[in-house]
């Protein structure tokens, strides 16, 4: 470990027995761990709700985040994009067109349009074009109602939260539940948000500091798929941070310095060294994890949670989904691609592959895995 991260860990050594969270304190007891894993559980295994309880209710809505945190979620977790007037929102893209209603909205039928997005070339409506205001009008949707047409009673009902909005729930679920809930803020397009003067960076920094969560032991990780920003975020916060990578392709902050890294050479032994120089964590994609063959079945695991962990790093893999298409074909029942599957027996794989945490579509069905599971 680098002196850098060393002193970053420990610099506040002396254990809180109390944090507080606003105007009320949360007690410490003596089931709680360390700060990114404290809580109910006793068990290894942490439970991040992805994009809230999103197999469960339309994603990144107050009411999904709620859910996710009844059905044991350890963390929730709100993607950050910015409005016009800079305001943070949880969306998992600044394109809103199959998230929200605003396609039924007249009003804001001038502000479609087509932007470049990480060199992607994207149409539809983006909250970049919109006031905290205007967004408020509209509503969320489910994004796969052909997958989870459940969910789709719940359109038309929510509104798109603030991130100041998702930590103060937060913080009201840790005072009535007696535990503190994390929060996993993830920048979404960073580089992409400093280029048009809406850097996501300081508002979140800001939001986490008046909410009380801007320290080594208020229960919050911050992620992303860039490597810059949290660099930058390693020398401006003690909040632990999460490298996140993907299959193939690279950062796209490194692209557009012509850095020729992949998130392949950030995996490898070296880069995950680099990597513990300013993160605690990495994000893999499940797939780098345990690879599948051409059929779709499980492999055996690759070495990238050995190395991340020689390396000193925890590794929390996305992203877990009940539904069978989303299955390796272990775990498949029967032929409907939208039945759920076997997604405890992928989970019990995954956790003897030696993950810390895993993000879950649906975090009841994560609890459930790790509490019938133990490691060995």
């Amino acid at each position: 470990m680098t002196l850098h991260l060393y002193v970053r860990r420990t610099v506040l050594a002396i254990s809180l027995t109390v944090l507080a969270i606003g105007t009320v304190a949360v007690p410490a007891t003596a089931a709680d761990k360390t700060p990114d894993t404290e809580g109910r559980h006793h068990q290894d295994i942490t439970v991040f709700g992805h994009r809230g309880a999103a197999g469960h209710r339309p994603e990144h809505t107050l009411e999904g985040y709620k859910l996710a945190i009844e059905l044991g979620a350890d963390y929730i977790e709100p993607d950050l994009v910015s409005t016009k007037d800079g305001v943070l929102v949880a969306r998992h893209e600044n394109e809103i067109g199959g998230t929200t209603d605003v396609a039924a909205h007249p009003e804001f039928a001038g502000r479609r349009t087509t932007k470049t997005i990480d060199g992607v070339p994207i149409s539809g409506w983006f909250t970049e074009d919109f006031t905290l205001r205007e967004l408020k009008t509209l509503r969320a949707k489910e994004r796969l109602p052909a997958v989870r047409p459940g969910n789709t009673q719940y359109d038309g009902l929510y509104e798109i939260p603030t991130f100041d909005e998702v930590l103060a729930l937060a913080n009201r679920e840790s005072r009535n539940r007696g535990h503190l809930v994390g929060v996993a803020p993830e920048t979404k397009h960073p580089t992409y948000f400093q280029s048009i003067g809406l850097p996501l960076e300081k508002p979140m920094l800001r939001s986490l500091t008046k909410a009380g969560r801007n320290s080594s032991h208020a229960k919050v990780v911050i992620q992303s798929f860039e490597t810059s920003n949290l660099r930058a975020l390693s020398r401006q916060t003690r909040v632990p941070l999460v490298q996140l990578t993907s299959a193939t392709g690279a950062p796209f902050d490194l692209k557009a310095a012509g850095d020729p890294r992949t998130y392949a050479d950030i995996m490898s032994p070296a880069g995950l060294r680099d990597v513990a120089s300013y993160a605690d964590w990495l994000g893999p994609e499940k797939n780098n994890v345990i690879p599948r063959n051409a059929a779709g079945f499980l492999t055996a695991p690759s070495p990238v949670v050995a190395d991340a962990h020689r390396a000193g790093l925890k590794v929390v893999a996305y992203t877990f989904r009940d539904e069978n298409q989303f299955l390796p074909a272990d775990y498949r029942i029967g032929i409907d691609p939208n039945a759920k599957g076997d997604i405890q027996a992928e989970l019990r794989r995954f956790f003897e592959a030696g993950l810390d945490a895993v993000f879950a579509d649906y975090p009841d069905s994560a609890d459930q895995a790790r509490d019938q599971w133990e490691r060995p």
